[in-house]
């Protein structure tokens, strides 16, 4: 049987921890940001923890 391939994209977006936690970083942050509030964009800053439903398909992706 062939190796599965892992997900390009999903390598690009996703960052596995020591621990096997998923980082992601905030959406929002790439334009349109001169109509955002300096409030709205410092809250997309930084980067968090995959919700507790996406780690499956993301873990798949990422081929783990």
């Amino acid at each position: 049987m062939p190796k599965n391939k892992s997900h390009s994209g999903a390598g690009k977006r996703f960052k596995v921890t020591g621990s096997g936690k998923i980082l992601r970083e905030k959406a929002g942050k790439r334009h349109n940001l001169e109509k955002k509030p300096s409030k709205v964009t410092r809250r997309m800053t930084g980067t968090v923890e995959l919700a507790k439903a996406d780690v499956p398909r993301a873990k798949k992706l990422l081929g783990r």
